[in-house]
């Protein structure tokens, strides 16, 4: 089985990076030729997507796209000094998204087979 990481720095909204990085995370799962345990980290601005109930303007919504990746059994971990350096600790986060650190990004950064970064 492959491991693969997606890093995401970018904020939900305002640059399609996040939306990218998704897209490619939900099509790496529903591949039915290889066998692939995909886990996502967010860094920087791109944390603000694990708020819930965001009412984007665009045609995408960066929630239900992270909602899917949940029920596809996807790791999704953001980083807890990005939410404290933006004044967002104890904030609600979506269901099944969860606060990590710098030594647990290291760690599935050694453990990945790929690592992809948006």
């Amino acid at each position: 089985m492959q491991q693969v990481l997606i890093i995401v720095n970018d904020a939900p909204y305002g640059s399609e990076r996040l939306f990218n990085a998704l897209r490619l995370a939900i099509q790496l799962n529903e591949q039915e030729l290889s066998a692939v345990k995909l886990k996502l980290f967010l860094l920087s601005d791109a944390i603000t997507a694990v708020l819930p109930k965001q009412i984007p303007s665009e045609g995408y919504n960066i929630q239900q796209m992270l909602e899917i990746l949940i029920a596809q059994n996807t790791d999704i971990k953001f980083c807890g000094s990005c939410m404290h350096a933006r004044g967002l600790t104890g904030l609600r986060v979506i269901e099944g998204g969860n606060v990590a650190t710098m030594d647990d990004l290291a760690q599935w950064v050694l453990t990945s087979d790929k690592t992809v970064t948006f």
